[in-house]
């Protein structure tokens, strides 16, 4: 069994940090004599002298600063232990399993995370990056708490957060931009077409090939804006995966006429949004402030 404790600690450190036994008194709002009982027991228990007083001051000795060292970090993970506990009870989750569209935009995802770090620091996040219908299937088994994708499953109401947009895209070299003319659908079928693989287990789905016999299908949206950008085929990905490419040059748009650009609303469901606790509303709010402009 401990021979110290915690609060003899937080006196310790409470005198080294304000210069004596009188002036911790007044921060921590106890008698000088309770601290001075405090900080003697605590070093006739280890036996070893933790302070040395210098003239009015109170300084650490070498094995009381190694030691006072190891207990402020004992004394951060009690007051976590109290803020979590203090979360718990006030109904605050603590952990939000997340599955969010790889279409939605990165800088979006991280501004709210970022945000909802600063006010719930003690809810774990657990995010599923997914594609097409991979996300649903794990609303629908009870895998994740929150989803952002393109419609609700059947059973679940979703909450409009943006318009995303795909452009048809390739390589600045090639050959399709060299027929310098709008494409038709034979064009594109000439070439190799990178396809996103839906992440669903069962009941997957391709969506948006056209038929090309030299599909490549991929797992994640970088993985096809790495290809696009390297030549090795065309593909409709989202504008702000594109934007810096197209602005460079590396990439161009194709000339489809109104085809080249396609849309698709994004929307946040909650598994149960009766029952959602404090945080997952908080993360929701954070979320749909990050996407007011694109809407």
């Amino acid at each position: 069994m401990s021979k110290t404790t915690l609060e003899q600690w937080r006196m310790l450190k409470a005198v080294v940090e304000h210069g004596g036994f009188a002036h911790a008194a007044e921060a921590v709002h106890k008698s000088q004599s309770s601290i001075n009982h405090a900080v003697h027991k605590l070093q006739d228990q280890l036996g070893i002298a933790l302070l040395e007083v210098t003239g009015r001051k109170a300084h650490l000795t070498e094995a009381g600063a190694l030691l006072l060292r190891r207990a402020e970090r004992l004394l951060e993970q009690s007051e976590q232990l109290e803020d979590i506990a203090t979360g718990l009870a006030a109904g605050t989750e603590a952990e939000l399993r997340l599955a969010i569209d790889e279409v939605f935009p990165q800088c979006f995802l991280a501004d709210a995370l970022q945000a909802f770090s600063n006010q719930f620091p003690n809810t774990r996040i657990q995010l599923f990056e997914t594609v097409l219908s991979g996300g649903a299937e794990k609303l629908v088994a009870g895998e994740v708490d929150i989803l952002i994708a393109g419609s609700a499953p059947q059973g679940f109401m979703g909450n409009p957060l943006l318009r995303a947009e795909f452009i048809a895209v390739a390589s600045a070299e090639h050959p399709l931009h060299r027929l310098q003319r709008e494409l038709s659908l034979d064009d594109l079928r000439q070439h190799r077409q990178i396809v996103i693989r839906d992440s669903a287990l069962h009941d997957s789905r391709d969506s948006g090939w056209l038929g090309a016999e030299q599909r490549w299908t991929v797992s994640h949206v970088a993985t096809s804006a790495d290809m696009v950008s390297r030549g090795m085929g065309y593909a409709w990905l989202p504008s702000t995966r594109v934007a810096e490419g197209l602005e460079s040059g590396i990439l161009r748009e194709l000339p489809l006429g109104k085809a080249s650009r396609r849309y698709a609303e994004l929307n946040l469901i909650h598994a149960d949004q009766e029952t959602a606790g404090p945080a997952a509303r908080a993360l929701e709010k954070l979320l749909a402030q990050t996407c007011a402009g694109m809407r």
